[in-house]
């Protein structure tokens, strides 16, 4: 079982060098689309809207990165993926980057050759029953049935939290969001436990939200975002610098409402860096002057993007806590734009 892991790992590992070598970002300007690797579903997060129109968090980021190359944020083929198929499509190159509630750890930025260029939501595991069970703590789940996603941190952790506290449990494996939604409320499962964003955003889609809880306890450290693969110095460059023009935008108020304005030049070095209006960074990345002002000009910056998708005003209503700006007691922090 220990040498199929490892071979698999290689096969990953060997895929993502072989990828990495063509060098994304010409492909994708030559293609004139950037392909972007989504979950099947998460409501707020990514999920197609009523007209098939894939919308969410984390596709917003997709959409950024299609605008600062391509001048175009419609220019992006979301492609769903699974917890068990999302590294093969990256490492062989089916997608030039993930963007889809995909936890950062050692062994995938690692043994898998992938890399991780930011931290757009920082989580933790949570634990979500029906509100009948009586259950108000995760240590009274000892022998309860638990829905999980494979090939996730989830399982993981599971396992590890389980065996520590000396409790048993019995998995009810998925692959899918979709899926577990549907085996859970039928009855299938005692309990569904994944990442507390995705329990809340499972939880808003329910036709009687109030009929489960969300318990108390968080598990883990998830710090999720999007990757891509090892060996492509410049195509990653381009997505991190990307992720971190919409948190910087947060940082020095630079929204969707006063953008044309901001671009008509400031008294804030940094903020005409960002936008161009000075420095050559563009020119650092490949890109022209205004990468940065077409990503933040799609959804807006950061904050921008975070309430209108998962905020408090939105049904998943998700407070910033640590993903306030770091000037707000929260951990979002951009490097300097200099």
């Amino acid at each position: 079982m220990k040498k199929t892991v490892f071979l698999g790992a290689l096969t990953i590992a060997g895929l993502a060098a072989t990828a990495a070598m063509a060098g994304t970002l010409d492909d994708v300007k030559a293609r004139g689309q950037l392909n972007c690797g989504v979950s099947t579903g998460v409501p707020g997060f990514e999920a197609p809207d009523a007209n098939g129109v894939w919308q969410g968090f984390d596709v917003a980021v997709c959409r950024a990165v299609a605008a600062a190359i391509l001048n175009d944020s419609t220019a992006v083929e979301f492609i769903p993926t699974t917890g068990k198929t999302r590294f093969t499509a990256l490492a062989s190159g089916e997608v030039d980057m993930l963007s889809r509630v995909t936890t950062w750890t050692f062994s995938r930025d690692v043994d898998l050759k992938f890399e991780f260029v930011g931290v757009n939501y920082y989580d933790g595991q949570g634990f979500m029953v029906p509100k009948e069970l009586g259950v108000s703590s995760v240590k009274e789940l000892d022998g309860a049935t638990v829905c999980i996603q494979t090939g996730t941190t989830t399982e993981l952790n599971l396992a590890d939290y389980f065996r520590v506290n000396g409790m048993s449990y019995d998995p009810v494996p998925v692959e899918t969001n979709a899926e577990t939604q549907t085996q859970y409320l039928a009855g299938a499962c005692d309990v569904y436990t994944t990442d507390a964003s995705a329990l809340a955003a499972t939880r808003a889609s329910f036709e009687a939200p109030g009929d489960h809880v969300v318990l108390p306890e968080i598990i883990s450290k998830e710090p999720l975002g999007p990757l891509v693969r090892h060996g492509d110095s410049e195509w990653a460059d381009v997505v991190r610098w990307t992720l971190n023009a919409l948190i910087a935008a947060e940082e020095l108020g630079v929204t969707s409402a006063n953008l044309s304005e901001m671009l008509a030049g400031t008294d804030n070095p940094e903020i005409n860096r960002l936008l161009g209006t000075s420095g050559s960074l563009g020119e650092m990345l490949g890109l022209d002057a205004d990468w940065a002002a077409r990503a933040i000009a799609v959804g807006g910056n950061y904050g921008e993007v975070f309430e209108t998708n998962i905020g408090a005003s939105t049904p998943i209503g998700l407070a910033r806590g640590l993903n306030a700006q770091w000037t707000d007691g929260g951990l979002m922090y951009s490097p300097p734009f200099r």
